[in-house]
């Protein structure tokens, strides 16, 4: 059975500090601390994705990736499908671009965070990212491109229901800055019932306009 999929208000909006992400604790700290470096140490790729061909992904590619590894885009493209099923296109390349460029803005979004953030977000995506520990606490299998909808469904289940802080929290960490970047694009809104910004302020305020 598909979870429903949250929906985005303006009074949802994460506050962007450390605690909206990832509340481990020292404990939880320490071991996201080790799991980063261990995926480091063994090769596992954390610097930023660059450029992406558009061929296969949908990438806009133009968009150069500041902050997301081409590990974290796959991360993203197995578990948005998972968080959005009832709200992205039907149509297989209207669902990828869809796909894409919410990736995209999470990417966009994490760059703005600062680097404590970034450093905790790095942390979550090296955990899910490094077999060892994405088969042990997520229990997926599979690598990322190779995960399945429903597994993908049954792993942030698993988390968001978990009585381990650092679980629950990284579910939280996943889902807030992902609904953000769907919910908060333009596209996006009636999906949500947001009706728009008043017209007064599209007329008003700079950023709604093109340079």
């Amino acid at each position: 059975m598909t979870t429903p999929s949250p929906k985005y208000c303006p009074e949802d909006r994460p506050e962007l500090s450390r605690r909206s992400f990832l509340k481990t604790g020292l404990g939880g700290a320490m071991f996201l601390s080790t799991v980063s470096m261990t995926a480091g140490l063994t090769g596992c790729a954390t610097a930023p994705a660059g450029r992406v061909s558009a061929v296969d992904s949908r990438m806009d590619a133009s968009y150069q990736f500041e902050f997301l590894s081409r590990d974290d885009i796959a991360l993203f493209e197995a578990l948005l499908p998972a968080m959005f099923a009832g709200a992205l296109p039907e149509e297989p390349n209207q669902r990828q671009h869809a796909i894409a460029g919410t990736i995209e803005r999470i990417d966009q979004g994490i760059v703005m965070f600062g680097p404590a953030n970034q450093k905790e977000l790095r942390k979550l995506f090296d955990l899910l990212n490094f077999a060892p520990t994405r088969i042990t606490l997520a229990r997926v299998w599979s690598d990322w491109p190779s995960v399945s909808t429903e597994s993908a469904e049954a792993f942030l289940n698993r988390w968001r229901d978990s009585r381990i802080g650092l679980l629950n929290n990284g579910y939280i960490a996943l889902t807030k800055i992902s609904n953000v970047a769907f919910y908060g694009h333009d596209a996006h809104w009636h999906l949500s019932g947001y009706p728009g910004p008043p017209t007064w302020a599209v007329d008003a305020l700079p950023q709604f306009h093109n340079a």
